[in-house]
């Protein structure tokens, strides 16, 4: 059994013509939903998790409220695909738990890939965790969903 959490950053600031995409940082109100959110987090992830994060500004600092140990990984970046992305966390032959924190629409497409869905990609929301399972059932491995958290909602 695997768990794979998929941790879009928060809110950050909006794209300034001339500035780095990956230096954007999280706005206030990001800083909150990070914080709501990793506190949830911390109450359910198991101790000897992976945490993979993209090395852009807003990711590290949405990982950063956890207060857990990451590693940077650059396969995270934007631009990635659900291919690198799940190859990256070892996804399905990996036991445990690996927490990923990155951009869309590669979540949203891992996330479509993973469950099966018609469309190409599903919507995740700023700072919103979605958490599934990869499982074995008689002689087949499902993946389901367990959860979807959203900062507004918590």
């Amino acid at each position: 059994m695997m768990d794979l959490i998929l941790w879009r950053h928060a809110e950050a600031e909006d794209p300034q013509e001339g500035c780095d995409d990956l230096a954007r940082p999280l706005t206030a109100r990001g800083e909150k939903q990070a914080a709501r959110v990793a506190a949830w987090l911390d109450r359910q992830l198991p101790e000897g998790l992976r945490v993979l994060v993209s090395p852009a500004r807003r990711t590290e600092q949405t990982a950063s409220a956890l207060g857990r140990k990451f590693k940077l990984r650059a396969e995270l970046l934007p631009g990635g695909t659900p291919q690198e992305l799940l190859e990256l966390a070892q996804w399905p032959r990996a036991k445990g738990t690996v927490l990923v924190v990155g951009h869309q629409p590669v979540l949203g497409q891992t996330i479509a890939q993973l469950l099966g869905l018609q469309a190409s990609e599903c919507s995740v929301r700023k700072g919103a965790v979605w958490w599934l399972r990869q499982r074995q059932r008689l002689d087949e491995s499902e993946t389901v969903l367990l959860t979807v958290q959203s900062p507004d909602l918590l």
